[in-house]
Parts: C-alpha cells; structure tokens; sequence
C-alpha cells in the first residue's frame, strides 16, 4: 500500500516521532511518498536516513492509499486541500495538542499504523463547503473542511452582510464579519463566536455573525442542501475574505455563495475514538475543580 506523508512546521523536538512513524510504516511494507512541503521541512532538520518518493501532482498523489499529516488541525486541513476532490482517506498525526481533526497521539504511533495496516479502523464522511463566485478565486481551490468567512480588514468600520437562502432573504448582518460553517467547523471559528456545536455527520451549514452590532442578532442552523448568496457593502473597498486558513482580500462588487462541495473529506477514525470524547476533553465537560 501507498502512503503519503504531510507536514508544514516540523519542529526539531518531533522529528524522533517522525523516524518512529517510518519505522512502523516501513515494518508493514508501505510504499512511502511525501508532499514536497514535508520534505521541504524534511531536509531542513537534515535528514540523511528517512527513505521515500516526493510527490509531484495529483496525477502522483491519485496513486495513493492513504495520507498521514503530521502537526495540528491546520495542517489536517491543508492536507485536505492537497487531496481534494480524490477523497483519499486522512489520518491525523498530532504533534501539539489534542486536536478535533488530528486526534492520534505521538505516543500512539505504531498502534495507529498496526491498525491502519490490519483495516483496523473506519471512515467519517466530512462535508466539505464550495464557495461560487464570477472571478476566479483561491487559485481554483474553492472548498473548506471548517468554514466560509468574510471579515472586514483592519480597524475600518463595521461592515453590511445581505444574506439569502435560495434566493429569498434572510438578514443583513452589520458586523466585523460571518462565518458559514460546516457541522466539522462548528468547534472552531464559529464556536469562538457563539455559534452552536454541531456533530459532524448532521447535514446542516451555521450560518454565524461575528462581532454583530445588534444584540438580537444569533447564529442560525439552515440544510446543508441551501445555497447561501451574499453580498457585501461598507465604506472600506477591500474586504477578507477566507476558506480555513486560506485567505484573500476582495471588492463589494464581487459576488458569493456558498453551497454544500460535491465530494467530501475522509477522515480515518481509529477504534475506541468518539467525538464526544474529543469534546469532553478539550471543553473540560465534566470537570469540576471542587471534586
């Protein structure tokens, strides 16, 4: 089997891990490729020993089985990018701290690759989030595992969102920005602005103001079969927008929508793993400091 390794910011503390995660895949015979960012980062910490073929294209990248990123959330959601529309199976390798996305510790390395060599595991089907627009954007990269943003830029002022739901109006949101999130984006930006927490198999998109100037204002749950068209106006010329990580400044004249993508992110999930036991933990649910 073929299995592409993706990492952005190796840090030289995590590189023994790294060594580790070759050890085990190379014990079960995978056929070990890496993005040409990871071995960017490969090469930077020196490396002499590590054995593999760097990946040139999707026309290389279709060949694979399963990719393997290696760092946080943000570099699952990068590796998600890289695979696109392939849907190649994602395990996440954390090398920080527990993740929602990466959820597989260090310490747990050959136990995960054991499995993923023995079929050992399952795949959770993520629904991704295409942004439409006339002009290209995003260098045709137009799709996020997390959310949609637009946010005004710098300290100009508060900024006009008008939203419609296929076609009928819903709201004109006068805030710092919104965010349209996927149920997987729920934990994240969204979540920081009082949207909903949202189990990632639900078929919904939140739809989630940042920052609004009227309080009576709250985030909204709508079918992820809607297309949501928006339109932007302030006094500013520029405004931010951003797909996760991914982000690029436009005019009010650029028209939006966002709408559910055609394909999906897989996600390996290893046994003995649930959502909510990810919740738990990093929301401190249950936590009380007087027992």
């Amino acid at each position: 089997m073929k299995v592409a390794l993706h990492g952005l910011a190796l840090k030289s503390e995590y590189f023994q891990h790294v060594q580790i995660l070759f050890e085990e895949l190379s014990k079960f015979k995978f056929e070990i490729f890496v993005t040409e960012q990871f071995d960017r980062q490969l090469r930077m910490h020196g490396n002499k020993t590590l054995s593999y073929w760097v990946i040139e294209g999707k026309q290389d990248m279709s060949k694979m089985d399963f990719m393997i990123s290696i760092g946080g959330d943000g570099t699952l959601l990068d590796a998600v990018c890289q695979v696109g529309e392939l849907e190649i199976p994602i395990l996440g390798l954390n090398t920080g701290r527990l993740g929602f996305l990466a959820t597989v510790a260090t310490k747990d390395i050959s136990i995960a690759i054991d499995q993923l060599a023995n079929d050992n595991f399952q795949i959770e089907n993520r629904s991704l989030i295409s942004l439409q627009s006339h002009r290209r954007l995003f260098n045709g990269l137009n799709f996020a595992l997390n959310e949609f943003t637009i946010h005004k830029r710098d300290t100009s002022s508060m900024i006009t969102v008008h939203t419609y739901i296929d076609g009928k109006y819903l709201n004109s949101y006068w805030a710092d920005g919104l965010i349209v999130s996927t149920p997987t984006g729920s934990t994240g930006y969204s979540l920081s602005c009082g949207g909903p927490l949202i189990s990632p198999e639900a078929k919904n998109l939140v739809i989630t103001p940042v920052s609004p100037h009227n309080l009576n204002v709250r985030p909204i749950i709508v079918s992820d079969d809607s297309e949501i068209s928006l339109e932007i106006e302030g006094r500013a010329e520029k405004f931010l927008i951003s797909l996760d990580s991914r982000s690029t400044s436009i005019s009010s004249e650029v028209k939006l929508s966002v709408k559910k993508e055609s394909f999906q992110a897989k996600l390996i999930k290893l046994p003995h793993y649930h959502f909510f036991d990810t919740l738990r933990q990093k929301l401190n649910w249950g936590f009380d400091m007087r027992n």
